[in-house]
């Protein structure tokens, strides 16, 4: 029981880094659908970093790939005003390609020093309580807020609704990042093409299934870390397809999918804002 809930909070580590990423932005207003592509990079930077430097360092590379993902998923969804859902799903099929791409040279090596799992999965806690008084008790959770329920609203107070967004953007990407740095410098510390295995589309359905409270999401997220343990821990145990196991979490994703009305999702989600209109 211990081993379990153990590897649930380690799985579900990355999921809830890559969950609240997510989620910060979208109680901006802004979809950001290329979760699995920004970790992807995020990963192989980090663990590049990490084994010419120190992964200490690799954890900051990582994070500001996310952050420079962020705002570039930022000039598409914010300031062209393109569909944002078209914009996330191109980013997460660039930072693939261009992950398997330049990390050729690096797949098989190994990463002499790796970082404890425990600080990183203990940081994401600490995250998830910072964002939800970040959300609840301060004046930029305040401006969030706002623009992701009624941008015109809070434009006509003066706040960048611009501005906001773009800052979400950059705090939440950073958290993707850390969550692909988690991977390959903790986690699995080496780097190999689709390490991230449709973590950054499980950590989308988190969002959803955490009703965008950064405090759900951890419960959340543990519960698909334990369902992606027990994928592996129960195979050949019992007498059910492996393929029944690794279909588990994706087919909770698609329960949660198919549950979300119930979810109250910010009322300006994935609507671009126009300040003429």
């Amino acid at each position: 029981m211990e081993e379990a809930l153990l590897r649930a909070v380690l799985f579900g580590t990355p999921l809830l880094l890559a969950g609240l990423g997510a989620l910060l932005s979208e109680r901006g207003g802004v979809v950001n659908l290329g979760v699995e592509g920004m970790m992807a990079l995020s990963a192989l930077v980090a663990f590049a970093v990490g084994l010419q430097a120190h992964p200490a360092l690799g954890v900051l590379a990582g994070m500001g790939v996310g952050s420079l993902l962020g705002l570039f998923l930022g000039v598409f969804a914010v300031s062209l005003r393109a569909n944002q859902f078209v914009a996330g799903l191109a980013l997460a099929a660039l930072g693939l390609g261009a992950s398997g791409l330049l990390g050729k040279r690096y797949e098989g090596t190994p990463l002499p020093n790796p970082l404890p799992e425990g600080m990183l999965a203990m940081l994401a806690l600490i995250l998830a309580l910072g964002l939800h008084l970040l959300l609840s008790r301060t004046r930029f959770g305040l401006y969030l807020r706002s623009v992701g329920e009624n941008p015109k609203a809070a434009d006509l107070f003066g706040v960048s609704v611009d501005g906001v967004r773009y800052l979400a953007l950059a705090l939440g990407g950073g958290m993707i990042g850390l969550a692909g740095a988690y991977l390959s410098l903790a986690y699995r510390p080496s780097w190999t093409d689709g390490m991230t295995a449709g973590l950054g589309w499980v950590a989308i359905a988190l969002v959803i299934l955490a009703a965008w409270q950064p405090l759900r999401a951890i419960f959340g997220a543990y519960l698909f870390g334990l369902l992606f343990f027990l994928q592996f821990r129960l195979q050949g145990s019992v007498p059910i397809p492996s393929e029944a196991f690794a279909a588990m979490p994706y087919l909770l994703v698609i329960l949660v999918l198919a549950l979300s009305g119930r979810a109250r999702a910010p009322k300006a989600l994935g609507q671009p804002f126009d300040r003429g209109r």
